[in-house]
């Protein structure tokens, strides 16, 4: 049997470049507490479960509105469509008022919507759970819709991508 070293050093930006080849859509997540809104882009957004609805995301530990995040009581993602790249650099970014001139609505449990998105989940707090150098946040989903059938914005080994309908001829 092959013991192996758990503790080997992996070349970070060669695992990064590897990862980068796994296309994801891009999301949005918000929150609001009593400074005001929060919201952060995301592209570690998955499905968990349908029963109970399950979502997560993942918030690196240095981000700046983590703790924010974590004693949230609801927040919402948001998954962006393809024309909406300017919103995802706007909300990638730290020390701008991500909100000025950012079309939003508050949710149903208090949480800001964008308006639009291709998608949206309103989710209340499920669990937290280490992720190394992330907290990974599961949500239950109670509330959600979609918007359309435009295409969502994608990224793809560090770029920006649109879906690309193939028909079957």
């Amino acid at each position: 049997m092959t013991t192996i070293d758990l503790d080997a050093r992996l070349d970070p930006r060669e695992l990064r470049n590897a990862l980068g080849r796994f296309a994801t859509g891009i999301a949005v997540v918000m929150a609001k507490d009593e400074q005001g809104p929060i919201g952060v882009t995301v592209n570690s957004f998955s499905s968990v479960s349908l029963d109970p609805p399950l979502i997560l995301f993942c918030m690196a530990r240095t981000l700046n509105s983590l703790e924010r995040l974590e004693k949230a009581t609801a927040y919402s993602v948001n998954i962006l469509l393809g024309s909406q790249k300017d919103i995802s650099n706007r909300f990638a970014r730290a020390g701008e008022d991500k909100f000025a001139d950012v079309a939003w609505t508050d949710g149903r449990l208090g949480a800001p919507l964008l308006t639009p998105a291709h998608a949206v989940f309103e989710c209340v707090p499920y669990a937290h759970y280490d992720g190394g150098d992330h907290v990974i946040f599961v949500g239950r989903v109670v509330h959600m819709h979609a918007e359309g059938e435009d295409d969502p914005l994608l990224y793809y080994r560090g770029s920006y991508r649109l879906l690309a309908m193939l028909e079957n001829s």
